[in-house]
């Protein structure tokens, strides 16, 4: 479990710093390369959309990296996020651990 209380680096600061920026890449670049609207983009920049497995599988053909890298830094996040919401810490509480007959 991530315990952690640092916030994990979101998708979208890893594809700006660590892809679109040294690669000199604008969001409207990196639209066409994906071939979806550059709206798409922004928002993944932006923190507004998360990654699911076909963005993921795009941006790996994209970057020539693995679709799990994607997939994983959007989990890390959600986790945290999860683990971090006080919303979601009392939807957690209520759920009753099984007990199973030796």
């Amino acid at each position: 479990m991530i315990t952690s209380k640092r916030r994990p680096a979101s998708v979208g600061e890893i594809l700006v710093e660590e892809f679109m920026g040294p690669l000199g890449l604008t969001q409207g670049a990196l639209a066409e390369a994906m071939g979806v609207q550059r709206k798409h983009v922004n928002e993944l920049c932006n923190g507004r959309r998360a990654v699911t497995a076909p963005t993921a599988l795009i941006l790996a053909r994209v970057f020539g990296n693995s679709a799990d890298f994607w997939l994983n830094t959007q989990r890390r996040m959600d986790l945290w996020e999860a683990i971090h919401s006080p919303k979601e810490a009392e939807r957690i509480a209520r759920a009753k651990p099984l007990t199973f007959a030796a």
